[in-house]
C-alpha cells in the first residue's frame, strides 16, 4: 500500500494479500495462472538502477508466490520530472533537475540502461512486459524510441492520473504520444475518482481537514469517509480539493443530476469513453462499491452527446482545477 508506515502497513503488503488470493484459488501457477492478470511495481527515483529493477521483481515474485509478472511498472520516472511533483506544477525546473539528488553518482538510470534491463527480466520470464507511471511525453517517447532503437521491448503502458477534473494527460502530449498511430502505449487512468471526491461524499460535509475547528478535524477523523478523512492522504491529495477543483465538482453533480445518474457512474462512464483510456484503476472499501463499479463500467449504452458537450464546458470554464490554488501565500501553508 501506499503511503505505509512501516509499523502497521509495509511496502509488499498488497502482494502478500494478492498473493494468498492466488494461491486459494489456485491462480498462482499452472494454467489458473493465466486466467489472471497481474501488475505491480517499482519505486521511482533514484531507485531505479539495473540491480534494484532485478531484486525488486524478485522480491515481487516471492510475495506474490507466482512465476511471472504480466506488467512491472515504475511507480514514478527514474529522472527528475515535473510530471511527478503531485499537481504543484506542471513547469519544468532546471535548478531541481541539476540537484546533487538526481546528478550525484552518476545521474539517474538512463533510458537504455532501463530498456536493457527490463529486456532481461523479460527474458528471464519474470515479466511479460513492463511500463510507466505519473511520467509524461517525453519520458513515453524517449523509453519506446530507445527500446525500439536497441532491440528491446518498448513499455506496454503509462499509468497516470486522469480524471474529469484532471485531463491534462489528453492535453499535455501523452495522448498523442500514446496513440496506436504512434507509440502504441495503453493508458492506465488512476485516482479516476480523484480520491473519492467525485463520488459526491464530500460536498455537504467537507473533508475533515477542510473542518474549521481542531475539534471537529479530530471528530471527523474518528469515522473517516474514505481518504480525504485521513491525516496523510488528505494532505497528499488535497490537489482534489482546491476551491477550483470543487466548483468543478458541484458542476459535474449538476450534470450528472440532470441526467439522472449518480456522480460516481458519471465520472466513471466518462473515463470509460475517452479514447486515451484502455483501463480505469478503481480503488474499493467494500463489495458493494466493487459492484457499483462493475455495473456503470458494463453498461453497453454511452452517455449522449448532450452529456459529453455539457462536461467539456465546464472543462473549458475551469481548465486543469487541481493546480489551481486560492490559498497559495508567503510559505508552503499559504501562511
Amino acid at each position: 500500500p501506499i503511503p505505509s508506515d512501516g509499523k502497521d502497513a509495509k511496502e509488499g503488503d498488497s502482494e502478500l494479500v494478492i498473493g494468498e488470493w492466488m494461491k486459494k484459488r489456485k491462480l498462482d501457477k499452472g494454467e489458473g495462472r493465466s486466467k489472471v492478470v497481474i501488475a505491480t511495481k517499482i519505486t521511482g527515483g533514484r531507485n531505479v538502477t539495473p540491480k534494484n529493477i532485478k531484486k525488486d521483481c524478485d522480491g515481487s515474485l516471492k510475495r506474490l508466490g507466482t512465476d511471472y509478472i504480466d506488467v512491472f511498472q515504475l511507480h514514478w520516472p527514474a529522472r527528475y520530472s515535473p510530471q511527478s511533483n503531485w499537481g504543484q506544477s506542471l513547469a519544468y525546473d532546471i535548478e531541481a533537475d541539476k540537484s546533487g539528488y538526481w546528478r550525484g553518482f552518476g545521474g539517474p538510470t538512463s533510458f537504455e540502461e532501463l530498456c536493457m534491463s527490463m529486456q532481461g527480466l523479460i527474458d528471464e520470464g519474470k515479466i511479460r512486459g513492463w511500463g510507466m507511471c505519473n511520467d509524461n511525453a517525453y519520458g513515453l517517447t524517449g523509453c519506446t524510441r530507445t527500446a525500439k532503437a536497441l532491440g528491446c521491448t518498448p513499455p506496454c503502458s503509462i499509468q497516470g492520473d486522469f480524471s474529469l477534473i484532471d485531463r491534462k494527460s489528453e492535453e499535455n502530449g501523452v495522448a498523442e504520444a500514446a496513440s496506436p498511430y504512434n507509440e502504441n502505449v495503453g493508458f492506465m487512468s488512476y485516482n479516476a475518482l480523484a480520491g473519492g471526491m467525485l463520488t459526491g461524499k464530500y460536498m455537504d460535509k467537507p473533508a475533515a481537514l477542510d473542518l474549521g475547528s481542531r475539534d471537529d478535524v479530530m471528530e471527523a477523523m474518528k469515522n473517516p469517509r474514505g481518504r480525504m478523512d485521513e491525516f496523510g492522504w488528505s494532505r497528499t491529495l488535497y490537489r482534489y480539493r482546491t476551491d477550483a477543483a470543487q466548483e468543478a465538482i458541484r458542476d459535474y453533480a449538476a450534470i450528472a443530476k440532470e441526467a439522472g445518474m449518480s456522480l460516481t457512474e458519471l465520472s466513471l462512464r466518462w473515463c470509460r469513453q475517452r479514447s486515451l483510456i484502455t483501463t480505469t484503476l478503481v480503488g474499493h472499501s467494500n463489495m458493494g462499491q466493487l459492484k457499483e463499479s462493475l455495473d456503470y463500467f458494463t453498461k453497453s449504452k454511452p452517455l449522449s452527446e448532450d452529456v459529453m458537450w455539457a462536461i467539456d464546458r465546464v472543462h473549458m470554464r475551469n481548465r486543469l482545477p487541481i493546480f489551481s490554488s486560492s490559498r497559495v501565500g508567503k510559505d508552503w501553508d499559504g501562511e
